[in-house]
């Protein structure tokens, strides 16, 4: 009985991975904090030109977007080979964002021709 019990409490979802706390979270977190502010400080203190700036910001989002997948969604933690997997899912993810903006960006600029 005491065998079974000691067994149960290290195996579960969780069994075998190394439990460093709420540090990587944290940590992403911070990072997380810092893109932003440095986007919002950079718009407010008009630092550069628009274009300059869109483009900055498109890579500040980029870059977000690897810290979310990464200290958040934990993509880099499996022990299996699923990397064919997650590749599938981001590219249906980005596809169904491109899908999202374009039509958006379709809707704004020739929505009102029909009214």
């Amino acid at each position: 009985m005491q065998e079974h019990a000691h067994s149960y409490h290290h195996g579960g979802p969780s069994a075998g991975k190394e439990d460093h706390g709420p540090w990587k979270h944290i940590i992403g977190f911070v990072i997380s904090l810092l893109f932003t502010a440095l986007a919002l400080w950079m718009v407010v203190a008009h630092i550069a030109h628009a274009s300059m700036l869109f483009a900055v910001i498109l890579a500040l989002a980029i870059a977000q977007a690897f810290v979310q997948l990464f200290f958040f969604m934990h993509i880099s933690e499996s022990h299996a080979p699923q990397w064919p997997f997650h590749v599938w899912m981001l590219t249906l993810g980005l596809l169904f964002t491109i899908t999202v903006i374009v039509g958006s960006i379709w809707i704004m600029s020739f929505g009102t021709e029909s009214y």
